[in-house]
């Protein structure tokens, strides 16, 4: 097979959560994160590239919590600060700390000498030093937990010092080579850098995936007589095989079923491959737990993201962040949600994108809704045609159907918002919020200029710019009065099919300042006799 992965990668596989298998007692992992990543050709550390929405270090330090609980060590080196604050923001816990020790290589003197700098972390303390060590890539986001575990089974059953996972490639150049024992039980004997091999080492097809169980009492030791005398000058991690071969230890190997598992990313080719295997795997994951695609080849799901069974997805639906998905949702297609929370029985219509929001329990959104961060869609309320929220509490059965902005704004139960209602939210120096009380009803095309509170039970009569306080149960009304005059749109018309032009200050242009104060006069009167309340 060629060195390209293939979408066939543990295809279907279910990651396995942290409750379901337990830690394996006295392991601890050692993530290398600390390489320029050259090949990448980037600004950007290689580790911190995202597959599937997660940079890429994080799927390495997931397994290693999910297999070793809380003795997980990650070695960072290029873009360090960049690194840590990204595996502090993923691990830490609701009191800010989290169970992963950062460590950094300075100075990048080979793989061998990284893992030599976790030495610190795992100094002897209450719990004792570790009895073995699970080192890790942090490129390789296809490892599966279920490959590692098999791993670690293997160590243990084979009683090695030295375990390492290998694969078998049709093109091996690149790789460092796994060079066997002449002897019957073929253990692993060294492991050959590409760059160091012989051609006869270059003929070997079986690869080291860069992938260790080692033996606790022998991991730093045999780190320390270390010796950089390669074409790299670097400290090989591969050349504790040899050392342990020296000293008649036993070293073994588990080869992968299939060799793009294990393989790193190392260009922007292998990410885009990665890419595709990690999205298929998690569309397999949700369609085996209930949820329902319509397409599933056109649905992105993020790796952090959590869906509710029974729930459909429709074509081109994208699901970014930590966003969760309650059950019985029906998500229509071309919707994008990044860090949302979704209830129950949540229906969201095409073309709606949302940021950072809270929809609860059978509401209904869409179509062509922008929700931005702060917004609080709350329990079967509607938000429809072209409506656009910032920072703002739709109250419990609340409506905003057609074409309004909402912003910086706490809406009461029951509120029916008119099409075109603006909360005039920002006089250009400042932000301020509006209130409006339970059961308030506006009318299309008003505008509330914030800061402002509307009282339960108000009537804002449509095109009403609202500028000040209302009482509870109060009618506001606010735009100028209308004035009818009759057969004037008759008289234009003859006037113009006749040739004629309307000459400045005619009676078909304009109105005579005393016609406009009678009639607005008139029009207040009827006002004051009750004729609106």
């Amino acid at each position: 097979m060629s060195r390209s992965r293939t979408t066939e990668v543990s295809r279907g596989k279910k990651q396995v959560s942290s409750d379901r298998q337990a830690k394996i007692a006295g392991l601890a992992v050692v993530v290398m994160a600390a390489g320029l990543g050259t090949r990448m050709r980037s600004k950007q550390a290689k580790v911190l590239h995202r597959v599937a929405g997660q940079a890429m270090v994080l799927y390495s330090v997931g397994l290693g919590l999910r297999v070793a609980g809380d003795r997980v060590a990650v070695v960072v080196g290029h873009q360090a600060d960049l690194v840590r604050e990204v595996i502090g923001q993923a691990t830490s816990g609701k009191n800010g700390s989290s169970p992963v020790a950062i460590v950094e290589q300075r100075q990048q003197l080979g793989t061998g000498h990284a893992v030599l700098q976790s030495r610190p972390v795992f100094a002897v303390g209450k719990r004792g030093a570790p009895s073995c060590y699970l080192i890790l890539n942090g490129d390789t986001p296809l490892l599966q937990e279920s490959t590692v575990r098999k791993l670690l089974r293997v160590h243990e059953a084979t009683r090695a010092t030295v375990t390492v996972l290998t694969a078998v490639l049709d093109d091996a150049s690149g790789y460092g080579r796994v060079v066997r024992a002449h002897s019957v039980e073929r253990g692993v004997s060294r492991i050959v850098e590409d760059r160091d091999a012989n051609a006869e080492e270059r003929a070997i097809r079986e690869i080291n995936v860069g992938t260790y169980v080692v033996d606790g009492e022998f991991l730093f030791n045999a780190l320390e007589k270390l010796d950089p005398s390669n074409a790299q000058g670097e400290y090989y991690l591969t050349d504790i095989i040899h050392l342990a071969v020296e000293q008649g230890r036993r070293v073994a190997a588990l080869v992968l079923d299939n060799p793009d598992e294990g393989l790193g990313v190392n260009t922007r080719r292998q990410l885009a491959e990665a890419e595709q295997v990690v999205r298929q795997q998690i569309r397999d994951r949700w369609l085996d737990a209930g949820v329902t695609m319509i397409d599933p080849a056109t649905t992105w799901i993020d790796a952090t993201v959590t869906i509710g069974k029974d729930t459909v997805l429709y074509p081109n639906v994208t699901l970014e962040g930590v966003t969760v998905i309650g059950e019985d949702c029906v998500l229509r297609s071309a919707t994008r949600l990044k860090n949302c929370i979704v209830g129950n029985g949540v229906e969201i219509l095409d073309h709606c994108l949302f940021s950072d929001c809270h929809i609860e329990d059978d509401a209904h959104v869409g179509p062509f809704v922008h929700l931005r961060p702060g917004v609080v869609v709350r329990k079967k309320a509607k938000v429809g045609n072209f409506v656009e929220m910032k920072k703002t509490d739709l109250g419990e059965g609340s409506k905003a159907n057609h074409l309004s902005y909402l912003g910086d704004a706490k809406i009461g139960k029951g509120v029916n918002i008119g099409a075109g209602t603006i909360t005039c939210n920002y006089d250009g120096i400042r932000k301020s919020q509006t209130v409006i009380g339970d059961g308030v009803f506006l009318g299309s095309d008003t505008q509330l200029i914030a800061p402002v509170t509307v009282g339960a039970g108000a009537i804002i009569a449509a095109g009403t710019t609202v500028t000040e306080d209302v009482p509870a149960d109060a009618l506001v009304i606010a735009r100028v009065p209308q004035v009818n005059r009759a057969g004037w749109a008759a008289r234009r018309r003859a006037l113009l099919a006749d040739g004629g032009a309307l000459p400045p200050g005619s009676k078909l242009t304009s109105l005579k300042a005393d016609k406009v104060s009678s009639k607005s006069t008139q029009t207040n009167a009827k006002l004051s006799k009750g004729r609106l309340r």
